[in-house]
């Protein structure tokens, strides 16, 4: 059975123009715990960044997770003893629309949900964020904040590996190709007038440029690298996720799996030239994703897309979102393109 605890004091330390649920109203909660409930809590905040502080903990032993938005995992669960406290922090970017870019606009606001199979919370502080860098996604569906279940993208779940000093901003969105992304004006033209000096911009296009020649598709990648560069932004190229496409021989060498076009481009390809030619760092994606889904095999790997629930070889379940997002963590810290000390690992 899950459990919700509200013990301890707390405080919502909540700068000018932050307010929050009225505190000590009616009940005998501490302050900033009137802004929850036993799923979550709501703040009334404005646009921005937030930095959270929560206290984890309770009479019995608990195991915490929080996630926020739309199903960002925010805190991946955490175990603490009973009787025992543990604090957490990490940072949130809040905005509107909350989800993806061309969604709908969601509730306005910071939402917290509470998950784990014990969760007890025994505090919380917001804040707006100072000296916070922030990861850009440039993406499609398979790293969007996708808004239902049993889908997510693997941008949804890498805020978990995150710690206080360094946000996620998720702009990807469904369907898009580089082609779209580049002229839908939520997307691309919105993009790129926030990023800042010393932000990453991740990007992983390819899986919807199906009918987008070679020449145009090189060009799309080099105008957002140029875009991002020419705000003070680091780009980084991604090559995008496998298909869940196999072989007779177990395999994922097809130009499905690999994301090879009817016209015979091959997008991880291209995304390495370019990325060697306007000397941008590379996540090969595909490279890694393609051999850790041939290591499960072709029942083992179900688990990372969807297939049991939807017959669906190209987006990932929750698992398979975190397992991903997990690969590229250890990519942004083995390339030193944040620092480690802001990053959880294991």
């Amino acid at each position: 059975m899950r459990r919700f605890n509200l013990a301890l004091l707390a405080a919502v330390a909540l700068a000018s123009g932050l307010t929050a649920v009225p505190a000590q109203a009616h009940t005998g909660r501490p302050p900033g715990l009137e802004s929850c409930t036993a799923a979550g809590c709501h703040f009334d905040v404005p646009p921005g960044t937030y930095d959270v502080k929560v206290l984890l903990g309770g009479d019995a032993e608990s195991h915490t997770a929080i996630s926020g938005e739309t199903r960002r995992s925010l805190l991946p669960e955490t175990a603490v003893a009973a009787g025992e406290r543990a604090s957490r922090s990490f940072t949130v970017n809040v905005r509107t629309p909350e989800g993806e870019p061309t969604g709908p606009d969601g509730t306005p606001g910071l939402d917290l949900a509470l998950g784990g199979s014990a969760p007890a919370l025994a505090g919380i502080k917001v804040t707006p964020a100072r000296h916070t860098r922030q990861i850009f996604l440039v993406g499609d569906s398979t790293v969007c904040d996708q808004p239902g279940d049993p889908y997510s993208g693997w941008g949804q779940q890498l805020p978990q590996y995150l710690r206080k000093g360094l946000s996620v901003a998720n702009y990807a969105d469904s369907g898009e190709s580089t082609v779209t992304y580049l002229a839908e004006p939520r997307l691309w033209a919105t993009v790129q007038p926030l990023i800042r000096p010393g932000d990453l911009v991740l990007v992983q296009l390819a899986h919807n440029d199906k009918t987008t020649d070679e020449a145009t598709y090189r060009a799309n990648l080099e105008t957002l690298v140029a875009g991002v560069r020419e705000k003070g932004g680091n780009p980084v190229l991604v090559t995008p996720i496998v298909r869940r496409w196999f072989n007779s021989d177990g395999t994922l060498n097809n130009g499905t799996a690999l994301l090879v076009n009817g016209l015979g481009v091959d997008h991880p390809a291209v995304i390495r030239s370019v990325a060697a030619a306007e000397d941008v760092p590379l996540i090969d994606l595909t490279a890694k994703t393609k051999s850790l889904v041939e290591s499960l095999g072709v029942e083992g790997s179900k688990a990372i897309y969807l297939y049991n629930e939807k017959r669906d070889n190209t987006h990932t379940s929750v698992h398979g979102a975190t397992v991903y997002a997990g690969l590229v963590r250890d990519e942004l810290v083995a390339q030193r393109l944040v620092p480690a000390g802001l990053v959880r690992v294991g």
